[in-house]
């Protein structure tokens, strides 16, 4: 199923789901089903994994006539991040491609050695903005703004100490992220400064469940700036799969209902290129996950 947080001119956020190219409210389908339905991503999310298929069964059911009432055409909406306000910092995963840990190491004084364990840092839930928005750029703190495409995995239950064999069974989802980074931002070691600018983690389009979802550790990720292609891959090619992070996550800390884990970037950054290149005002990113969909931004300067 491809959820998604939709808003019409007259509404707040609300949660749907697309059915046949349609936005479906998922509220109004619960109404109209007589079985209550939450009108937020997250409160969708804290029902559990087991939610779904029940959802999927009233489709089945559902007489297409009742469909007029409560769902829109796509192009009728304004699509934002599948969670707008995330109840926690996203938890960020560095350094998790082979090539880009050399090319990393080249150009961003880090090491050229693999890591042997993931290397973990975090972005407030204000570097959160949709498809179609802009990508804020501060001239004043960063002259070296970068791209970073990488698949996003929503957590579906609360996990502490979750084995690796069982850890897709805590997925709730997946979506896009691009990990918009200020390279020249660092300190002292640090990321948050680089990374956890506002709007520095648009996300979306869409939420694809676990159960739609095909194999997470073998799906293309690619993205574009102003239509050349910049970053082409595919999460095969992780150094620390998805079962691998979440078990190593859920030692340090519980994961909970909504925790985002952004899994780490392939090759093609800017800061990689010989001459580097950033990205700048006016710029059009375009950031794709198999399966999910594109994720599009401009860059705005402020």
């Amino acid at each position: 199923m491809k959820l998604l947080t939709y808003q019409t001119q007259d509404q707040e956020p609300r949660l749907g789901f697309i059915h046949h190219h349609s936005v479906v409210d998922m509220k109004h389908f619960g109404n109209v089903m007589r079985f209550p339905l939450p009108s937020t991503m997250l409160e969708l999310i804290d029902l559990g994994n087991e939610i779904i298929p029940e959802i999927e069964a009233l489709l089945q059911k559902m007489d297409p006539a009742d469909f007029d009432g409560i769902s829109y055409a796509m192009d009728t909406v304004t699509i934002l991040a599948p969670i707008p306000k995330p109840r926690k910092n996203i938890i960020g995963i560095g350094l998790n491609y082979t090539e880009h840990v050399a090319e990393s190491a080249r150009t961003l004084d880090t090491s050229n050695e693999l890591p042997q364990q993931p290397v973990i840092f975090s972005k407030p839930p204000t570097t959160v903005t949709a498809t179609n928005t802009n990508i804020l750029l501060n001239p004043k703190l960063t002259q070296q703004l970068d791209w970073e495409v990488e698949l996003a995995v929503v957590i579906g239950k609360k996990g502490k100490y979750v084995a690796k064999e069982d850890a897709l069974n805590y997925v709730f989802g997946y979506t896009v992220i691009n990990d918009i980074s200020a390279r020249d931002c660092r300190r002292a070691g640090q990321w948050i400064v680089s990374k956890g600018q506002d709007t520095f983690a648009p996300m979306g389009p869409v939420l694809v469940t676990a159960d739609e979802f095909r194999d997470p550790h073998n799906v293309s990720l690619s993205l574009k700036v102003n239509g050349v292609e910049k970053q082409n891959s595919n999460t095969k090619f992780m150094l620390f799969n998805i079962n691998e992070l979440i078990e190593d996550l859920s030692i340090v800390f519980t994961l909970e209902p909504g925790d985002i884990i952004a899994t780490g970037t392939p090759a093609g950054v800017g800061a990689g290129r010989n001459p580097q290149e950033w990205l700048w005002d006016g710029d059009t990113v375009e950031a794709t996950v198999e399966g999910i969909g594109t994720l599009t931004n401009t860059v705005k300067s402020i």
